[in-house]
């Protein structure tokens, strides 16, 4: 039983330390809307998401009016389109065709994002994986609140090195279709290594193929109820400040378990997890870089970061492991430059660059996330870029992930603004010296000696 003590106590965390239920996804299977026929595959698809998402936001609206805790988005993960439309379509532009069901649908639920625009090529690709990842630029282009994700390596399968070519190529071409946008598109795509199958954070939540039909997927996060937490432990021992942690952790992960569980008896699908990441905001006192200073940083980037970042990781999973049977998706630490203000002061002061980001990722929960880079870095830099950060998931046996924004004419030193929860960004400066003989290679990296673990 939750006593008034620990009432007050979340009512507080909620009005003055920016907790939040970050997002309530509904993962859709789509695999029962497989059809031959493109415009029948279609009709399949919208009717399935508005028959099972009809009353979602309703739902997290009532939650929220009766419990008082913010829940900021609602969202849909759907089954990877890849293998949905393998069999109707011939065509990126009959790929594009599913992109903008999904849109249409997500418009007509009201859902802020749909995630599962997503192929799955860690070992190889077929046909239909390859033309929709060369639709990506156009799909995204031609939408307002679809996601996209590919799965590039795995830790049991190695790197797709030939899909991390093309990657690089598609995230340039991303940003060309939408640079009027300040190349907004790239801000909706993701790559991954060792994607899980339940995220419900986007740009990659898709629904995968081991999950029931549907299932309610809650994502938490309270980077501002953490800090404040910490400044009354401030000059205490590492046990202290771990233990501070954890506890914060558990009351914020109980938050996120209240609400699935009512979530899905409210709408009558299966509760699925709970991810407990810690996703910063723009707004102030929301940040983990915050979060890394309070723990003894002059700036997120100075020495001692990584080992910072890997306590704060380490605690914040123990923690909300206690609070719920069934945490998943990534659950940790998020690092997205434009999202987190803290980040945003570390880059500006000088103290945090791309390398230092990357060195982070091997002990955080995502990877190099919502980073803008110059518009003329080359598409084999970006490939560049990916390869060692799938690199360090496939050998970590971890999630990570690589979501960079070259926006198309503008240089380092300039600010790009995403607005909403995206914020804004400096663009950073890349690695000048060419990896083109590398990416070009093309075949597979594999799988490193302690994935037969037969």
């Amino acid at each position: 039983m939750i006593n008034l003590y620990e009432v007050t106590e979340t009512n507080k965390m909620i009005e003055k330390e920016n907790l939040d239920v970050r997002t309530i996804t509904l993962g859709i299977s789509l695999l029962d809307c497989i059809d031959s026929d493109l415009e029948k595959l279609n009709q399949n698809i919208y009717n399935k998401i508005y028959e099972a998402a009809k009353d979602l936001v309703k739902t997290g609206e009532e939650i929220s009016r009766e419990f008082g805790i913010p829940i900021v988005n609602k969202r849909i993960s759907v089954t990877p389109i890849a293998l949905v439309g393998g069999a109707a379509c011939k065509s990126p532009e009959d790929f594009v065709s599913i992109a903008k069901t999904l849109d249409r649908a997500a418009h007509e639920v009201g859902v802020n994002f749909i995630g599962g625009y997503s192929a799955l090529v860690s070992k190889g690709m077929t046909p239909a994986d390859e033309l929709l990842i060369r639709s990506i630029p156009l799909a995204l282009s031609a939408t307002e609140r679809v996601c996209s994700s590919v799965n590039l390596g795995s830790t049991k399968t190695g790197i797709n090195m030939d899909a991390v070519k093309l990657m690089g190529e598609i995230i340039k071409s991303t940003a060309e279709y939408t640079k009027e946008e300040d190349s907004l598109g790239c801000a909706k795509l993701v790559v991954f290594c060792n994607a899980p199958d339940d995220n419900p954070f986007m740009a990659g939540a898709f629904h995968g193929v081991t999950e029931a039909d549907r299932i309610i997927n809650v994502g938490v996060s309270g980077p501002g109820v953490v800090k404040t937490a910490l400044e009354k432990v401030r000059g205490e021992n590492f046990e202290i400040l771990c233990e501070t942690i954890k506890k914060t952790a558990f009351k914020v992960t109980r938050v996120g378990q209240l609400v699935a569980k009512e979530a899905s008896r409210m709408l009558n699908v299966p509760f699925g997890i709970v991810d407990l990441s810690l996703a910063p905001t723009p707004a102030i006192g929301d940040s983990v870089a915050d979060i890394l200073c309070e723990i003894g940083l002059e700036y997120a980037g100075a020495p001692g970061t990584t080992a910072a970042l890997a306590l704060l990781n380490d605690q914040v999973k123990k923690g909300g492991v206690m609070a719920s049977s069934y945490v998943g998706g990534l659950s940790g630490a998020f690092i997205p430059v434009s999202e987190d203000q803290g980040m945003i002061d570390a880059v500006r002061a000088g103290a945090l660059t791309l390398e230092k980001l990357e060195a982070m990722t091997c002990v955080c929960s995502v990877g190099l996330d919502m980073i803008a880079i110059p518009g003329d870095t080359k598409a084999t830099t970006i490939s560049g870029i990916i390869a060692d950060e799938m690199a360090i998931g496939m050998v970590n046996q971890k999630t990570t992930a690589v979501r960079v924004i070259p926006v198309i004419g503008k240089g380092v030193g300039e600010t790009v603004e995403f607005g909403g929860l995206l914020g804004y960004a400096p663009i950073m400066p890349v690695n000048r010296f060419s990896c083109d003989a590398f990416v070009n290679r093309g075949g597979r990296i594999p799988a490193p000696i302690h994935s037969f673990k037969n």
